[in-house]
């Protein structure tokens, strides 16, 4: 018996790969695995159930129990694009950890919803989950890109999740991601300013305690030096430009 596994994580791509995997293996040893960070859009829940109702298999939720910026306080440590504590141990350590103690390596199969213009981060999803085999079902013989899996969405009758239409590249962290880069904050404050606020106050607050670090960096002038939520807010409600098309990478599976 093989069991397959698509680790579910409330995006349109993961939802197609767990579509197209049901469809091709059956749902009697299908799992949708969700690893919760708790501080999701309320709308991910949504479309996470009404996904697995499409599909015909329940969500399996884990979670470490802190949210992301919980556990960056007990780290005393302010996320970035290149230091992610909460992608680490939110995602990637414990989704490991539920493999380990709920699956055979050599009886799994490891899917993910990475479609086939990402097909460089499958590669490295491969290489760091050795020996699990993995697959990404987007991108096999028939590739389907996000834009197909929102049609499918939609033959199927589903409401995307509400940040996609908000215009997010991804449904993650209620579109607040460390990852993320200026273009997304910019578009975090015009949707969800209290949300963005919030972060905004929490970035001040450690910033008392781990001293002259940001989520964001400002790169003008060819340096790179710390971007704080606050200034950043400023600058935007000054109508200063600022780098639209930088809006990092989420890839917390990766």
């Amino acid at each position: 018996m093989i069991r397959h596994v698509v680790q579910y994580s409330g995006g349109v791509g993961s939802w197609a790969a767990a579509k197209r995997v049901a469809l091709k293996h059956g749902r009697e040893h299908l799992t949708l695995l969700f690893a919760d960070v708790k501080d999701e859009d309320p709308d991910l829940y949504r479309f996470l159930n009404e996904g697995a109702a499409n599909i015909g298999v329940p969500v399996t939720t884990i979670s470490e129990g802190r949210t992301p910026r919980q556990l960056m306080s007990d780290e005393k440590f302010i996320g970035n694009s290149r230091m992610d504590p909460c992608s680490k141990i939110l995602k990637r350590q414990l989704l490991d950890k539920w493999f380990v103690d709920n699956c055979d390596p050599h009886e799994t199969v490891r899917y993910i919803g990475i479609d086939w213009t990402e097909i460089n981060r499958f590669q490295t999803f491969k290489e760091r989950m050795a020996p699990w085999y993995c697959v990404a079902p987007l991108c096999d013989s028939l590739p389907m890109s996000k834009y197909d899996a929102f049609r499918w969405l939609a033959e199927e009758g589903i409401e995307p999740p509400r940040l996609y239409r908000f215009g997010f590249s991804h449904n993650n962290c209620g579109g607040a991601c460390i990852k993320a880069g200026q273009g997304q904050w910019a578009k975090l404050l015009e949707y969800l300013p209290d949300l963005y606020r919030s972060w905004e106050d929490w970035e001040e607050r450690m910033r008392t305690e781990v001293g002259n670090h940001s989520i964001l960096r400002d790169r003008s002038g060819g340096q790179s030096r710390p971007l704080t939520l606050r200034n950043f807010r400023l600058r935007l409600e000054n109508k200063e430009p600022h780098d639209k098309h930088d809006i990092g990478g989420c890839g917390c599976a990766l």
